[in-house]
């Protein structure tokens, strides 16, 4: 197996050592992805509609950048700073995930910076 990391035009800078996705045998792993701005700031502090808005462009640009779509996308892991932000993000994630949503869990996590309220992680098929 061939593993390649997938890293889209104007990807915020990491804040640790990770690709933001990874391309295996028709399958894409997709890094928890937080509202990060090409320049590493923050975006939507305080509100979790459009921090939900941006990972899920976030999530998107990755999985285009490996051939898919969000049709492709087979798994979510959802992180909430607070559960209070749960309907919200559902609001926007209905919009991304209309028809056939695909599997997922959400859960309240502590996030890695006080002012992240959405965290991600996708898994994609992209099939050959």
């Amino acid at each position: 197996m061939t593993a390649q990391p997938v890293i889209p035009e104007g990807s915020p800078p990491p804040l640790a050592p990770y690709s933001p996705g990874m391309l295996a045998d028709g399958m894409l792993y997709v890094s928890g992805t937080l509202a990060i701005d090409s320049d590493g700031q923050t975006v939507g502090k305080g509100d979790a509609t459009a921090q939900t808005r941006h990972v899920l462009d976030a999530i998107t640009s990755v999985i285009t950048a490996a051939g898919g779509t969000l049709r492709d996308v087979t798994f979510n892991h959802i992180f909430l700073k607070d559960l209070k932000d749960y309907a919200a993000m559902n609001v926007v994630y209905k919009e991304y995930f209309p028809t056939n949503p695909p599997a997922r869990y959400c859960i309240r996590a502590d996030l890695v910076k006080d002012e992240f309220l959405v965290e991600i992680a996708t898994i994609a098929h992209i099939g050959k």
